[in-house]
């Protein structure tokens, strides 16, 4: 069994009540959680095992999504704490130094950095936008069976007959789904640009993730836009109601807003690729 290594979750300036913050959480592998100062910067930081963390390990481990998940929220836990008091650069997850002197290492390395993204990011909070697909499934509406069928036929002397046929009724089945699917597509690239528009009149800044599948994508629809805004803080309620109105009667479309949130899609480190043994990997968007 080797040495602990150093988990760092975040970034930010000494401030009064970080360390009173941190004092009930527990962090990854329910350890502890400290501060480590140095230049002018503060990590949070804990000890994690190398069995689990060290570079190999850690590879395979990231295969399993239930260990990933505790390991995502128990991150996300001190980053948020430490955001209810001051401005952070949450680092992304599973970044793991030798120990903390490593990590102070790192501070003195990229504290100029660090310093110039804690101001841009002061008084803004980030603000996850995801729009979805989810075309009309359910039965066709009342009179359109009859009604349609026999307009679409010219409404022969017949074609009341051949529009209760099995075959008629699947094929117009398929085509109003088709068209339903075409609506709703339509309708989400209204959304999407709509969406964009209104919120970058307060947004200072968007960041695109990929569209979230399988087991990330929950709830109704297809998730085909998922961005994170950067949105000055207390004009948070502003923000969600122009969303909301930009998707307002688009049918087929469903909007998802959440935050606030650290702003973890604006806090790129300044310089990324630690030589080993530190450990980096992509963190899931919240």
């Amino acid at each position: 069994m080797g040495a602990p290594l150093s988990y760092a979750y975040a970034v930010t300036r000494p401030a009064d009540g970080l360390q009173e913050a941190l004092r009930a959480q527990r962090g990854v592998a329910d350890a502890p959680v400290h501060l480590v100062e140095e230049a002018g910067m503060v990590a949070a930081v804990s000890h994690v095992p190398a069995e689990d963390f060290d570079e190999r390990p850690l590879r395979r481990r990231l295969e399993d999504l239930a260990w990933l998940e505790a390991v995502a929220r128990a991150h996300n836990r001190v980053v948020a704490a430490l955001a209810g008091v001051a401005t952070v650069l949450p680092l992304r997850l599973a970044t793991v130094y030798r120990d903390d002197a490593r990590v102070r290492e790192m501070l003195r390395e990229r504290g100029r950095g660090f310093g110039a993204l804690l101001d841009r990011l002061a008084d803004h909070e980030e603000w996850g936008v995801k729009l979805y697909v989810a075309p009309r499934t359910g039965p066709e509406p009342a009179g359109e069976a009859g009604a349609g069928g026999a307009a679409g036929a010219g409404a022969s002397a017949g074609a009341g007959a051949a529009a209760d046929s099995p075959g008629r009724a699947y094929l117009r089945s398929r085509r109003r789904q088709q068209h339903s699917r075409e609506d709703a597509w339509r309708a989400a690239e209204e959304a999407a640009r709509r969406v964009d528009a209104e919120a970058r009149t307060l947004a200072v800044d968007r960041a695109r993730h990929r569209p979230q599948q399988g087991e990330l994508a929950r709830g109704p629809g297809q998730n085909v836009a998922n961005d994170a805004y950067l949105v000055p803080r207390g004009r948070a309620e502003e923000f969600r109601a122009r969303v909301e109105r930009a998707v307002a009667g688009l049918d087929g479309v469903r909007v998802e807003i959440t935050g606030p949130w650290a702003p973890y899609s604006f806090a790129t480190p300044p310089d990324p690729a630690p030589a080993r043994p530190e450990s980096r990997e992509e963190a899931p968007a919240p």
